[in-house]
């Protein structure tokens, strides 16, 4: 049974080429994505050794490598292939992830939240 110890992230920004109209994927545009992850192992398994664990820094390096290659129209597709992209990257049993796009005027941000586990 996977553990219920978690790493979160929360609101590493991005910049995507994401949106429907082709104008609004033309240029890069800030993102933010929270992230919960449940590793495999549970930290009192890891015996503070850092090769044991999901390694915060890598997976915000993974997060934002993966989006630079991306060119969606849908923030729905881009949070479901984030999700599916750290499943098979890092040793992970569960991916809770909200990403959030700031083009409406009247709004703060639209955010689309997605679950994943294996």
């Amino acid at each position: 049974m996977p553990s219920k110890d978690e790493i979160r992230i929360q609101e590493l920004e991005l910049m995507a080429q994401v949106g429907v109209p082709d104008d609004e994927r033309a240029q890069p545009q800030r993102l933010t994505i929270s992230l919960t992850l449940q590793p495999c192992n549970p930290f009192n398994e890891l015996g503070d050794d850092v090769e044991r664990t999901v390694d915060y820094a890598r997976v915000c390096d993974a997060v934002r490598n993966f989006v630079d290659d991306r060119r969606d129209k849908l923030i729905e597709t881009l949070a479901h292939e984030i999700a599916q992209h750290l499943l098979r990257t890092f040793a992970l049993a569960r991916v809770e992830l909200e990403l959030r796009k700031f083009i409406l005027p009247e709004t703060r941000y639209v955010a689309v939240r997605v679950v994943r586990e294996l």
